[in-house]
């Protein structure tokens, strides 16, 4: 891939992201199906450009399978997801999903992309918190990634 088209894949996929912060905040709120916040979101001019594969896959998968995510959340989150800061839960999601799906996505740059969203959308100090669950859940789902970083 071009250096040109790296950098537009990253585009695209980090608008996709803040797409699903924001569509996961919703869920929290309003329950609303999935495809209505696909179709609200997909087609929102603030995001133009985002990944729409990328934004549907992750968000139907979550939003079909809340509380199996909640589950997996709890596993690394000292906080149980109902407690949990509904910007901060939605972020888990978005990450937790990349880095237990996403294999072709560096779990790096997974965890990184959920803590600048955290900083720029949550609370004073989420992102520490946001890393913390993450760095516990790439143990688990990319724990073989992690050993050849260090090699």
């Amino acid at each position: 891939m071009s250096v040109s088209a790296e950098r537009q894949l990253q585009r695209t996929r980090r608008l996709a992201r803040q797409a699903l912060v924001q569509a996961f905040y919703q869920l929290q709120m309003t329950a609303q199906p999935w495809q209505d916040l696909f179709q609200q979101y997909s087609t929102d001019p603030d995001l133009a450009g985002l990944d729409r594969d990328f934004f549907q896959e992750a968000l139907s998968a979550v939003a079909t399978d809340v509380d199996g995510y909640d589950q997996l959340v709890g596993r690394f989150s000292d906080i149980a997801p109902k407690h949990l800061d509904p910007l901060e839960h939605g972020v888990l999601w978005m990450a937790v999903h990349e880095l237990k799906n996403r294999l072709d996505i560096p779990y790096r740059v997974v965890i990184s992309e959920a803590v600048e969203l955290t900083k720029k959308f949550g609370a004073t100090d989420g992102h520490k918190f946001v890393n913390g669950v993450l760095d516990r859940a790439a143990h688990e789902f990319r724990a073989l990634e992690q050993r050849s970083d260090l090699s």
